[in-house]
């Protein structure tokens, strides 16, 4: 039986791990955490904040997906929004999923990421 996400893996071009520690540790707040030594010799890098594991593996012929990508739940989107976007960060928010607030943006190497916050309703039994 399925018990939870353990980690999200995302695919980076070779070369690409300074920039995506700056995006992933600068920008989105994240901590880098060590990957075991056998798998450290294949390059990337992993993150976590919370709960949260974002594995970023190197792929020699990367292109970045158009449309897949990790769902990642935060709070005070908001504010997490116009810190992204002040960190240089794009910021594109969409308004198509009912009961949520929601923005998708891009790593350095165009992994796309969407950020959601449900949205909290109070009163008459809502």
């Amino acid at each position: 039986m399925l018990l939870a996400v353990d980690h999200v893996q995302l695919a980076a071009p070779p070369g690409s791990e300074d920039a995506l520690r700056a995006y992933y540790v600068g920008v989105l707040g994240m901590t880098e955490i060590p990957k075991p030594p056998v798998l450290a010799a294949r390059g990337g890098c992993w993150f976590e904040a919370g709960h949260v594991q974002l594995h970023i593996g190197v792929e020699s012929d990367f292109r970045a997906a158009k449309k897949a990508h990790p769902g990642l739940e935060v709070t005070r989107i908001e504010e997490y929004a116009t810190r992204l976007e002040s960190l240089g960060a794009p910021v594109t928010w969409d308004d198509n999923l009912p009961g949520h607030l929601r923005f998708y943006s891009q790593d350095p190497v165009g992994n796309r990421l969407e950020f959601l916050e449900p949205v909290r309703r109070s009163g008459r039994g809502e």
